[in-house]
């Protein structure tokens, strides 16, 4: 880490916060939510970490990492490997719980996601979950 760089508290846990202007971190959302959908999980996950590590904004770092989990579970998925899956979708589903209220302004229905992880973490194995849009 630099010396320069801020920490914030998130979720017990220093964070770092590197600040990047809104239309920057609109954009790096809307890519990553795109590249989400597209199937290139990888990819979402780096284009969604400047969005999440660009505000201080506590429930949008919440539900912006929940995101980057949720893209991380399925690149496990990718690999074969169930266990990640399951480990990175109940992360996710943790931030994103705790992070629901900013999803208007991430542009994201949080309590659909919340409800496909729940039934994906009951029934694995399905396809990716969908991130519903508001």
């Amino acid at each position: 880490m630099a010396r320069d760089e801020e920490r914030i508290l998130q979720g017990g846990r220093a964070k770092v916060y590197r600040p990047i202007p809104e239309a920057d971190r609109r954009a790096a959302i809307e890519a990553g939510l795109a590249a989400y959908s597209a199937g290139d999980w990888f990819l979402a996950h780096e284009l969604l970490e400047p969005a999440w590590m660009g505000t201080r904004d506590l429930p949008a770092r919440e539900l912006l990492q929940g995101l980057i989990k949720l893209a991380a579970a399925f690149v496990h998925g990718a690999r074969s490997n169930p266990a990640g899956v399951a480990k990175n979708l109940r992360g996710a589903r943790e931030r994103i719980a705790a992070g629901r209220g900013a999803g208007p302004a991430v542009g994201v229905d949080a309590e659909a996601l919340l409800a496909a992880i729940d039934h994906r973490l009951a029934e694995p194995g399905g396809p990716p979950i969908r991130i519903l849009r508001t």
